[in-house]
């Protein structure tokens, strides 16, 4: 999607809130975040040029600046009742920093996540940064534990850097280990086309509720 193929309600596309605004319009947006953010990495455009996209970036900022949530996105209820993380720094549709991370979950327990990383991610030059290879692997092996209604957080997470992971298409994939009690023990790995290039071992469980 692009950001001159803005969907159109017509199309079926389905409603937040009470603002009427598409789910796929937030995700439009945030893709031409994320084209921005790349482009102003890599761009090489001439002095009057930089300046004219700043004047028309510093426009932009100030009309969505207009009306914000107070703090950060959290976790919001969607009309028909489902959890939006839309904040979220791995999955969230509205947070540019998130690749976006969709995890997918198969019968045998194991959940895996096919991302591209950009220059955004660079670490090490035509690498991804360490951190953000935590990142994912935070999340997909909390992904494990996740319960409906019941979020894992975690507990440890160890890694091993066994290769550079370049820049470019990236596979993440975990598995629960084992449970004991209120721990779940998961491991999982970061792979590209030249195999395997982090390993994770991490310890996750459920917060008790709040006492009311």
């Amino acid at each position: 999607m692009t950001g001159d193929s803005i969907p159109r309600r017509s199309e079926g596309l389905s409603i937040h809130s009470e603002t009427d605004v598409p789910e796929a319009l937030y995700a439009s947006i945030t893709d031409s975040v994320r084209r921005l953010v790349d482009a102003t990495i890599r761009s090489q455009a001439d002095l009057d040029t930089l300046l004219s996209a700043k004047a028309k970036i510093d426009a932009a900022a100030g009309e969505l600046s207009q009306s914000l949530i107070p703090g950060s996105f959290g976790v919001q209820q969607a009309v028909g009742g489902q959890s939006l993380a839309w904040g979220n720094a791995v999955i969230g549709l509205r947070n540019a920093l998130a690749p976006p991370l969709v995890v997918h979950h198969e019968p045998d327990g194991r959940v895996w996540a096919d991302v591209t990383l950009g220059a955004a991610y660079e670490g090490p030059a035509g690498h991804v940064h360490g951190g953000i290879c935590a990142l994912l692997l935070d999340h997909v092996l909390g992904a494990t534990a996740h319960q409906p209604g019941r979020p894992a957080v975690t507990g440890t997470l160890t890694l091993r850097y066994e290769a550079g992971t370049r820049l470019g298409p990236v596979r993440a994939e975990a598995h629960i280990d084992r449970v004991e009690g209120v721990k779940t023990f998961a491991v999982g790995h970061l792979a590209t086309s030249d195999g395997i290039t982090v390993r994770a071992e991490g310890v996750f469980f459920h917060p008790r509720p709040a006492a009311r």
